[in-house]
């Protein structure tokens, strides 16, 4: 029986190489922190974007797909991130990091003000090819990640799971959490179907989650 969620495969050698064009570091840029749907740039581009709770390691992962150490601001202390940042990769792909959502140190009005425009953002972007849900590989998905989940099965985006931190859990001990994972994913229609594992620490992953961004159309 074959394996639902499986392990997204390794790249080529070719494709390997135009995820690692696109995502070079002299191609990467921020571009602007958006506070508002009018804000948004142009949907000219592919788009892509990393969802992810609170301290999941979203700004350490995109800073570590791109060999750009602060690309992304970094921060121990949650909820930091309180815009819609758009970073360039090359001329051609939008990567966005967006709000982190679950627990964040801010008072209530903003942190609704942020999820009111997650919403807004996800469910309108036409340009938007995948949705990239962080979930850390030592806790598996909790439920404010379900609820994310649920918000990109209504709005029609499809996400995949990108699991963070593996070098923080032994592998021996990670099959609980994969099977955690796998299982919750089944009840998500708009889930595609690999997931990706990676550390941005030690660049586990990278190259397959770079490829498949590259590929993209």
């Amino acid at each position: 029986m074959q394996l639902q969620f499986p392990f997204a495969p390794e790249p080529d050698d070719a494709t390997r190489e135009l995820g690692r064009k696109l995502f070079s570091g002299s191609n990467s840029d921020f571009l602007k922190g958006v506070v508002a749907m009018s804000g948004l740039p142009g949907d000219d581009r592919i788009e892509v974007c990393f969802a992810g709770r609170s301290n999941v390691g979203k700004s350490s992962l995109i800073n570590a797909l791109t060999d750009r150490k602060a690309l992304a601001r970094a921060s121990n202390t949650p909820g930091r991130t309180q815009e819609i940042n758009f970073f360039t990769l090359t001329e051609s792909h939008y990567l966005v990091d967006l709000p982190g959502y679950g627990f964040a140190n801010a008072p209530l009005a903003v942190v609704e003000k942020w999820q009111r425009l997650l919403k807004q953002y996800l469910s309108g972007r036409s340009n938007l090819r995948r949705a990239f849900v962080l979930v850390d590989s030592r806790h598996g998905v909790k439920a404010v990640d379900e609820e994310i989940m649920s918000l990109l099965d209504s709005a029609a985006v499809t996400f995949q799971v990108v699991l963070t931190k593996a070098d923080k859990v032994k592998e021996k001990d990670r099959a609980p959490v994969l099977a955690q994972v796998r299982e919750t994913l089944t009840k998500h229609p708009a889930a595609f179907p690999e997931i990706v594992l990676t550390s941005s620490e030690k660049g586990d992953g990278l190259p397959t989650l770079r490829s498949i961004i590259a590929t993209l159309v």
